[in-house]
């Protein structure tokens, strides 16, 4: 059965890191549902996060050839971690929108960053189910334009 894990994976902060990692998945077929890549505390190391599907053996033998790369220095499967996405949207078909959608935003606790003379940038963080209702309220109000960064995660302590 086929389920969706998120890895953290620990890798060197140099040129071509992202492209082993990533020709890995599409050599082998396996598909990235949300990458997020950025540098760590140390600046020597990048920290991955990546989403992906599977069943267990799939996911087991992903870690595997993912520890295989000499640039890969940890890979761990969190199934108890805090994660995070965020959210840049821009949503309105006219001035009257602007309200509702004022409405919704407080109710989530999202920023406004932008006004338009018919839409409204808005900023969100939050576990990705959050941001997906926050998608469905706004979608009445036509969605322009929208960009989502992938989940961020760490483990718990």
């Amino acid at each position: 059965m086929s389920q969706q894990y998120v890895l953290s994976v620990l890798v060197d902060n140099s040129i071509g890191v992202l492209g082993r990692v990533t020709g890995l998945f599409s050599r082998r077929g396996y598909n990235i549902k949300s990458l997020n890549v950025a540098e760590t505390e140390n600046p020597e190391f990048s920290r991955m996060t990546i989403v992906t599907e599977g069943d267990s053996a799939t996911i087991e033998q992903i870690e595997k050839q993912l520890l295989k790369l000499y640039d890969v220095t940890e890979v761990k499967r969190l199934e108890d971690a805090v994660c995070r996405e965020h959210i840049l949207i821009r949503a309105g078909n006219s001035p009257s929108s602007r309200q509702p959608i004022i409405e919704i935003a407080n109710l989530f606790r999202a920023k406004v960053v932008n006004v338009g003379e018919d839409s409204l940038m808005l900023e969100l963080t939050g576990e990705p189910e959050k941001i997906s209702s926050f998608i469905g309220l706004l979608r009445p109000f036509k969605i322009d334009k929208m960009v989502r960064t992938g989940i961020c995660a760490l483990e718990r302590d």
